[in-house]
């Protein structure tokens, strides 16, 4: 597998620390509201990296933090007049609900920050004894200048950084593009711990590089995210991680495109914000996170009703597939395959080899997804003129295969056909076996009016409700 690397700006071969075992750290979100479309692509894209490094045979753990201390959940319990840790808990659990609706895997570990201050005044300790981090009334900050490769993730050059930083009114740092590891609590209602410092909180920084050490080690093998976290965040968690640890921080930085609405980048100021929560009102999570594949991770997408309707009219062609084989796994032939169905299954080969070179080459799921619509043929192919149970059985197995690294396909419930829906469609094939086709047709123009539409196969009538 070749991953395109932001460090280096090329696709490298992955390679892993340890052989057979991938560590991987996610930034999660900072939980003050309910998550956007653009906090959801990071949460799809990198599942279906662990989702398909698993396919592969690697042994994956999979860190995605909780950001619950931050000057946002501070102000919303202000607003509502409430405290920072309640804000923070009921905005997780809202997470969780939009995250399983996207057939986002729980993480192997979700750490928040709350519960790592010790680790992180340890960590912000050890900056400050190796000279890169002194104290300031109360606050820490990091010493920029102290770390030579700052600005090698973003490209960023220091002397330009430089001309542009500012001292904002209340710092009291050495220089302009010192950051801060520690902040000296401001007001009595602000979330605050003990520490060597005084009161206070962590630098929104620091977090990451503290919890991925406590759970990944050191050095991780990938530490991915959004594009605008680049910089500062991941430019500076770079810089804290190596100079505290005396190791490089993450082998490979995977970042992913924005998301723009209507060709437009998505901003509160321009009314085009759009929470998951309100989009699964009129989209299902599969949907959303079938669009959210539908392009190459690293370059934009473009949200839109159009885009909308094309990523449920291409799932719904997956899940017809998949319906239409489980209605033949019921009614059809008994017995071994024709030779023709062996040949044809022999031939889903080729549909796996295209699907895992597209993935193999920096997670290309809309290649990937090209692959599986070719499959769909195949299989739609196979079922024409009637099938037998073991094509159809072989032929599930392999559109299943894909549709888990995809994460799809993953909540088909029970038919939830009603009794009288089935004595009425038992009642048309009986006029029809009489040519009362009068009553047959009033029978299926019913049923259509209640939303059921009536598929005549070599199988039988399979119901499928619209």
């Amino acid at each position: 597998m070749k991953i395109y690397n932001t460090l280096t700006r090329r696709k490298e071969e992955f390679v892993p620390i340890e052989p057979g075992k991938v560590r991987i750290y996610i930034c999660g979100p900072t939980v003050y509201n309910y998550i956007h479309i653009g906090n959801a692509r990071p949460m799809v894209v990198f599942d279906t990296l662990r989702k398909y490094l698993q396919y592969r045979g690697y042994q994956v753990k999979y860190v995605q933090n909780f950001t619950d201390v931050d000057d946002k959940i501070i102000n919303k319990a202000r607003e509502e007049g409430t405290t920072a840790p309640e804000v923070s808990e009921r905005f997780i659990k809202e997470y969780f609900d939009d995250a399983d609706a996207l057939n986002v895997a729980r993480a192997d570990v979700h750490p928040k920050v709350s519960d790592h201050i010790a680790d992180i005044i340890d960590f912000v300790q050890t900056l400050i004894d190796k000279g890169y981090a002194y104290e300031a009334d109360g606050d820490v900050y990091f010493s920029t200048r102290k770390f030579p490769e700052y600005g090698k993730l973003s490209g960023q050059n220091i002397d330009d950084l430089e001309s542009g930083a500012r001292i904002a009114i209340g710092e009291v740092k050495e220089d302009p593009l010192d950051f801060a590891l520690w902040k000296a609590q401001k007001e009595p209602d602000e979330i605050a711990w003990e520490s060597p410092w005084g009161l206070g909180r962590p630098g929104w920084h620091i977090e990451c590089s503290t919890m991925s050490r406590k759970h990944l080690g050191a050095t991780i093998d990938i530490h991915a995210g959004g594009e605008d976290l680049q910089f500062p965040h991941h430019e500076n968690e770079i810089a804290q991680s190596e100079c505290c640890n005396g190791v490089p921080f993450s082998n490979y930085w995977m970042h992913n495109g924005f998301i723009t609405i209507d060709k437009e980048k998505m901003s509160k100021s321009k009314g085009n914000f759009f929470t998951v929560r309100d989009i699964r009102k009129q989209y299902s999570g599969e949907e959303i996170r079938f669009f959210l594949l539908s392009g190459q991770y690293r370059g934009p997408i473009d949200f839109s009703p159009e885009h909308m309707e094309q990523s449920r009219a291409g799932l719904a062609r997956i899940t017809n597939c998949a319906d239409d084989l489980d209605f033949t796994i019921k009614n059809g032939k008994e017995g071994p395959m024709t030779e023709e169905e062996q040949a044809a299954v022999a031939g889903f080969d080729q549909y796996r080899q295209a699907f895992i070179e597209a993935m193999d080459d920096d997670l290309n799921t809309a290649d990937g997804i090209t692959a599986v619509f070719e499959l769909v043929t195949a299989i739609n192919t196979g079922l024409r003129g009637g099938a037998t149970k073991a094509y159809a059985e072989a032929a599930r197995k392999t559109l299943q295969e894909f549709a888990d690294i995809l994460g799809i396909l993953q909540k088909q419930e029970e038919s939830g056909i009603e009794a009288d829906v089935e004595a009425l469609v038992a009642e048309r094939q009986e006029a029809r076996k009489a040519k009362n086709w009068a009553r047959a047709d009033q029978i299926r123009d019913e049923l259509k009016a209640r939303g059921y539409t009536l598929k005549d196969t070599p199988q039988g009538v399979q119901i499928i409700k619209d």
